[in-house]
């Protein structure tokens, strides 16, 4: 008896411990899990771990792509004599109702064209870490889904484009978008389109931050609650995107309250090329805000006060000597008492030699600045890469023969000029007039679409001045990164197209085009074109 009581014991006291161990794993977390890249596998293990049943996990699968014609069987090419051919097989007299198999397409069940996907692009279909694209269309993409997003997206090294196309996106999901957009080092080309979102935050896409390059917002809705917010985020009088080059809003509700915000804008913005705002509700009075920001405009008080600040920052050129004053010797040494003088030991011998070397030092400092004038000069009047040869075999026949070390630092001299840098427009010479200071507008954008609008003859009369500015500007200082526009679509305004403003307009545009080719005239006198 005593025997079978202890085993009772023993059974009872292994069954409380296993239930101990068992109570112990269900509550320990489980171990976080980290992506290895492979978009696919990441995707799928973050969707079980998340609770989503393995049947509504959305599959990843390849973007279809429209298959090539190949090109016609060359039976002369193979066989000109046409000897070896075969000869052709009789039909076999078969009857069948059924279809032939189409090679085109491939089909699906029911209903199953309609269940969500995530359609990628790969550079080899057999390494699954080479995901350059991800696609996502026609479905929810809610918290739970973009937080797993937020979690496979950084890892993925070669991906540089994301296309959300009526995903829903809310407030909360663009931010944590925006988020960790940053994080993805290669990502340059976002597209967001049909999503309303009541709340607009679309500004946060473009931070100071942010890495987009390409970014199109088309059917969003966006009103000129949205385009103010984008405006400012693109420049301010102390901040300015770097990165963004295109930016595509059409299809949405912008007026002229949004198009002079966007105009703001644009006013400090050297970095952006194109801008798309094309079926939008905007009139002459953006219209003529657009012309503004093109030709030339004033600055405003705290834009004039933050230019003061840049140039005391860097030293102004307007000084005189065109150096900033040395910092003095107190401000450096903090452990020098504040009651002694600095000229205090100084013997008098010491402050003849001392004015008599700052005589040498001016006197240099003239020559100096005469030489780096004139040497400016002439970079001014050099326009080609001939006129740069016989500048510098002119600079060797002046000044004899030298080294090899001096040709090859004359050679990266010349080549310097070509590096273009983004200038800041506070920066730039300005002109007074009536009390305010001008300076040149925007002639870093070269794309400019404000088809489809409600801009009559005002505005196209604005828009018409600006771009004669541009171009007489373009031919005083011609500078390679500041040609202005290039291109302008005007295309389905409520304008008569005979119209005296337009038809000008229209010609200059043609005129400025790069792909443009005049028309020569042939030996006889009739026009004849030299497109290929």
């Amino acid at each position: 008896m005593g025997k079978r009581v202890e085993r009772s014991s023993k059974d009872k006291s292994g069954q409380s411990s296993s239930q101990d161990t068992n109570e112990d794993d269900a509550n320990k977390t489980p171990e976080p899990y980290t992506c290895t890249g492979a978009f696919e596998a990441d995707f799928i293990e973050l969707c079980r771990r998340s609770g989503i049943p393995q049947s509504e996990i959305p599959p990843v699968v390849v973007r279809a792509k429209r298959p090539g014609t190949p090109p016609p069987p060359d039976p002369k090419k193979d066989d000109p004599k046409g000897k070896n051919q075969p000869p052709p097989e009789p039909t076999p007299d078969i009857k069948d109702d059924s279809d032939p198999v189409p090679k085109t397409y491939v089909t699906k069940e029911k209903y199953q064209y309609f269940k969500p996907t995530i359609q990628v692009e790969m550079e080899n279909e057999d390494k699954p870490n080479t995901v350059t694209e991800i696609f996502v269309r026609g479905w929810k993409i809610d918290e739970l889904m973009m937080g797993i997003f937020k979690q496979c997206f950084p890892t993925i090294e070669k991906l540089h484009s994301i296309n959300f196309w009526n995903t829903s996106l809310t407030e909360s999901t663009v931010k944590e978008l925006a988020s960790f957009l940053p994080q993805c080092s290669n990502l340059r080309n976002v597209t967001i389109e049909g999503n309303t979102c009541t709340d607009e935050p679309w500004a946060l896409l473009i931070g100071e931050d942010s890495l987009i390059v390409h970014l199109s917002l088309r059917h969003n809705g966006i009103t000129d609650k949205g385009a103010s917010s984008i405006g400012k985020a693109l420049s301010t009088e102390k901040t300015c995107n770097k990165n963004l080059l295109t930016l595509s809003l059409c299809h949405n509700k912008i007026t002229d309250v949004g198009a002079a915000a966007l105009v703001s804008g644009l006013r400090m913005n050297r970095v952006l090329l194109s801008l798309s705002l094309a079926n939008n509700r905007i009139g002459d009075e953006g219209a003529v805000k657009f012309g503004e920001v093109l030709s030339r405009f004033p600055l405003f008080h705290f834009e004039v006060v933050e230019r003061r600040k840049l140039i005391s920052d860097k030293g102004s050129p307007e000084r005189g000597s065109g150096k900033s004053p040395p910092p003095s010797r107190r401000a450096e040494s903090k452990d020098r008492p504040g009651s002694v003088r600095s000229g205090s030991h100084l013997d008098k011998g010491d402050k003849r030699r001392n004015k008599s070397s700052n005589k040498k030092d001016n006197k240099k400092d003239k020559e100096d600045t005469a030489k780096g004038t004139k040497k400016e000069d002439k970079w001014k009047k050099v326009g080609s890469k001939a006129s740069l040869v016989s500048m510098a075999d002119a600079a060797k026949a002046t000044k004899g023969k030298k080294t090899a070390s001096s040709k090859d630092k004359k050679a990266h001299e010349v080549e310097t000029p070509d590096i273009l840098e983004a200038v800041n427009p506070l920066s730039e010479p300005v002109e007074s007039l009536e009390g305010q200071l001008w300076i040149p507008g925007n002639r870093s954008l070269i794309n400019l679409n404000l088809a489809r609008n409600k801009i009559k003859e005002p505005g196209i009369k604005s828009l018409l001045l600006a771009v004669q500015y541009q171009t007489t500007l373009c031919s005083l200082s011609p500078h390679p990164s500041l040609k202005g526009l290039l291109k302008l679509s005007l295309q389905g305004n409520p304008i008569e197209k005979d119209n005296e403003h337009f038809t000008k307009l229209q010609e200059m545009m043609v005129m400025k085009d790069p792909f443009y080719k005049p028309v020569s005239l042939s030996p006889s006198g009739e026009n004849q074109s030299t497109a290929g």
